[in-house]
Parts: structure tokens; C-alpha cells; sequence
């Protein structure tokens, strides 16, 4: 084992940093970390560039019972539920979200979300927003991926495309969008991953490390000029990455909470760090560690939450678990956004892949419903302090302003500077388009 020299420093969990992010050997065959960037793809697994945080709400959260209630419906439709006036007149949520009432002027909440292929379980539609019925080879990327592929990083220290996605019962749900076409050198860092270990050396100095690295790069240009299948066409890029990540502890100090104000640390708090059934953690410092890793330089981060799959017990489910919850982890991060003037640039995105039936079920639940569903977005210089789309009188249908899961990825394009019209090749070498034609969202921009 290698380890970079120097003294320990303690994690939050209480761990050293050294023990925390130890790297095997580097040799001929390349670094841990770089094989740990394949290996994700093989398992199917500066505060002012522009970027967006992604929060997936695994499962479909219940649109009726969060932003869009329906007070005089009947009682086994409306459910048990109070709406609540917000900062914004005319605009009321869930009683259960008090904390995203206050600041509704910074939120912008869509009632009628549509384009859910089925009412299949899967986050797909969320991160790429399309079908997984019907794909090109290699299948369609996600929104970080193409981010990767087409800005790159940021700061070389910090991988562009970060998942905080834990490995989940559902592989679905521990997913934080896959790279599809745009190759495994795009897909998503996982520091919650296995090789998540792997982040700094541990004994070898940089000095040293410079003379492996050249010693690497003469042993990959004799492979490449041996090889003609093209097939180490993404070694530089995964080296380049490890190394990046591995000289500097930026990366490490993103992910360090321990060096962030206990007040700040406070107001997002810790919710639950243990998967919820077979779905994701309801871990509150998430939040504010995408916040981090954004400011540190990455472009796009996913993080997953919860399992929103009430099929029982919706009313008690979201009142003592996922709604308080949710509320205060999305509130403390758009209004640290703000705090640190990020808000102009990191589009902040809550969604999950459909919406819940209007009917209550004889168990107290909803059960899945690809009709319509919502989402809210925050920041990105969007117009906030709104409410788009509206739902028929058992938020069952949209009736006006229909919004797809496409328009909301071009918007999310058109803030990064992307422009949503753009095509990439695929492995055909065909151009495919980012999103199918969705238009930027009109009401945003």
C-alpha cells in the first residue's frame, strides 16, 4: 500500500483522513482509483461556474399531499393534509413543509410534471428525460454525464459529475445516473461507493508520485501504439481524473463536514444515514454536501432520497419520516445558496419518476400514478416565487401548462450554458439530441 506523507486528519465520522482515503499500488496496470472510475460503469452502478444539484426522491413522492392539495375534494382524494399560505400570496403547500413555505419566493414549484413512460419504478426519466424502453447503443446519458463529457471539469482536483448515491435494495434507487453512450469515463464519482477509500495516497510524496506518473505515461503511449482497437481510448481520461483527485485533498475536504460551521451544520441536520427499506438514506447532510462539493468545483451533483413508495400508510409515512425531513434539508440548502450568492448559478432540482393516485387505498396509501407528478426548482437565475401548471379537481390530469421531464433537463442545460438543441454522437457515431426537442421552460428564463 502507498501513503502519502504528513499528519492524520479526523473525518467527521471520526475516522483519519489517511485511513479514510488509502490507495493500493500504482504500477504499470495504473491507479486503484482510476480502475474504481471503470469499475463504477462494469457494476451499472469555485462558487461561480455555473451547476446543478439534482435531488431524486426515490420512489415518487405524493404531489397531492406536498404542492398541490385539493381541500374541497372528497376525503378519501384529499386525504389528511392541511394546506398552508406561503411568503408568496396565493401559492399554499403541505402544513408538513413549513420551513419551504417561508421561502417560497425562492422556490418554484410545478404541479403538473408528465412524460413518465409507465408506472414502472425506475429514476431514468428523471436523469435523462426520456424513455429506458427505447435506447441507442450504449443507452441514453445522463444530464452529469453529458455535463462531463462536454464542459469537463471545473477544477481538475474535483470530478465534474458526483453522485451521492448509496447502493440501494432497488438498484434504481441507488442510482445517480448512469453515462450511457458518453462511456464509463463520464459516468458519476461515488464517494459513497466501494473504493470510496481511495481519494489521497497514503506514503508517497507528490515528488514521487510525478515520476510514477511519467513512468505510466511511457508504458501507456507503448500500449497505445501497440493497440488498434481503440479500446484505451478512455485510459487518460480515468488516470487523469485519479491523479487530479489524488494531489490535492480538495475532493476530501468537499466531503469533510467537519470543517463546516456548526451552526451552518445545524440548520440542514442529520436526518437518518441508513437506507430507508429498499431505497436510499434520508440523509440531511447531503444537502449540505453537494453544497460543498459545488463550491469545491463540481458541475452536477445527484443525490438520492429516501423511498417515497407509500403504498400503505402515506399520511404517517410523510408526517413522521419524509416530509419534515425533506423540508428542512431542500430549505437549509437554497437558503444557504443564497447566504453564499450561489443562487445565480447552481439550479437546485427535487423530483421523483410519477405521482400517486388520487384515490386513497384501502391500506391509506396511493399507489403509483404516471399521469402527472410534481417537482420544485430553486437558484440558476431562474424566476422564482411561482407555481406552474395546474391539476383538475382531484389532481388526477393536468389542465393547463403540462410540463416534461425534457423541458425541465433543457432548462437545466440552457442555466449551464448548454445549449439543449446541441447533439452528441453515439456509439454509432449517429448525433443524437440532449433532450428530444423539449424546449427551454419560457416561465424560467
Amino acid at each position: 500500500m502507498l501513503s502519502i506523507t504528513g499528519q492524520p486528519k479526523r473525518l467527521c465520522q471520526g475516522m483519519t483522513r489517511r485511513e479514510a482515503l488509502t490507495i493500493g499500488a500504482l504500477g504499470m496496470s495504473g491507479l486503484t482509483l482510476a480502475d474504481l472510475l471503470r469499475a463504477e460503469e462494469a457494476a451499472g452502478v469555485g462558487k461561480s461556474h455555473k451547476a446543478v444539484i439534482m435531488i431524486y426522491l426515490c420512489g415518487a413522492p405524493p404531489h397531492q399531499d406536498m404542492f398541490d392539495l385539493k381541500p374541497d375534494a372528497p376525503a378519501e382524494i384529499r386525504g389528511e393534509f392541511n394546506p398552508i399560505d406561503t411568503n408568496v400570496p396565493g401559492i399554499q403547500i403541505c402544513e408538513h413543509m413549513p420551513q419551504m413555505a417561508k421561502i417560497m419566493d425562492k422556490l418554484v414549484p410545478i404541479r403538473t410534471v408528465v412524460g413518465s413512460p409507465n408506472g414502472n419504478h425506475d429514476s431514468f426519466i428523471c436523469y435523462t428525460g426520456r424513455s429506458f424502453e427505447r435506447q441507442p447503443a450504449g443507452g441514453w446519458p445522463s444530464l452529469g454525464s453529458v455535463v462531463s463529457k462536454l464542459k469537463g471539469p471545473a477544477n481538475p482536483s474535483v470530478p465534474p459529475f458526483v453522485g451521492l448515491s448509496p447502493r440501494a435494495g432497488h438498484p434504481p434507487y441507488g442510482s445517480p445516473g448512469h453515462p450511457g453512450f458518453m462511456g464509463p469515463s463520464h459516468s458519476a464519482f461515488r464517494p459513497n461507493g466501494e473504493g470510496a477509500a481511495d481519494l489521497l495516497l497514503n506514503g508517497i510524496s507528490a515528488d514521487r508520485l510525478q515520476d510514477r506518473r511519467q513512468l505510466l505515461g511511457s508504458f501507456d503511449r507503448l500500449r497505445r501504439d501497440l493497440d488498434n482497437s481503440g479500446m484505451l481510448s478512455g485510459v487518460d481520461t480515468f488516470t487523469s481524473q485519479a491523479l487530479g483527485v489524488l494531489t490535492s485533498s480538495r475532493l476530501a475536504d468537499a466531503l469533510d463536514l467537519s470543517k463546516e460551521d456548526p451552526k451552518v451544520r445545524e440548520r440542514y441536520g442529520k436526518g437518518d444515514p441508513r437506507n430507508y427499506g429498499d431505497g436510499a438514506p434520508r440523509n440531511l447532510e447531503h444537502f449540505l454536501m453537494a453544497r460543498r462539493l459545488v463550491e469545491a468545483g463540481a458541475r452536477v451533483v445527484t443525490l438520492n432520497f429516501g423511498r417515497w413508495d407509500f403504498h400503505s400508510n402515506n399520511f404517517s409515512e410523510f408526517k413522521n419520516t419524509h416530509g419534515p425531513q425533506f423540508d428542512q434539508g431542500f430549505s437549509a440548502l437554497v437558503e444557504d445558496l443564497h447566504a453564499r450568492g450561489m443562487d445565480k448559478d447552481v439550479s437546485v432540482v427535487a423530483w421523483g419518476e410519477f405521482g400517486r393516485t388520487p384515490i386513497i387505498n384501502k391500506d391509506g396509501g396511493r399507489d403509483h400514478w404516471p399521469q402527472v407528478g410534481c417537482a420544485v426548482l430553486a437558484g440558476g437565475g431562474m424566476k422564482t416565487g411561482q407555481v406552474i401548471g395546474t391539476t383538475d379537481k382531484i389532481a388526477g390530469e393536468p389542465t393547463s401548462r403540462p410540463v416534461h421531464f425534457g423541458e425541465v433537463l433543457a432548462t437545466l442545460y440552457h442555466r449551464l450554458g448548454i445549449n439543449p438543441e446541441s447533439t452528441v454522437n453515439d456509439l454509432s457515431g449517429r448525433p443524437q439530441y440532449l433532450v428530444d426537442h423539449h424546449p427551454v421552460m419560457p416561465e424560467l428564463v
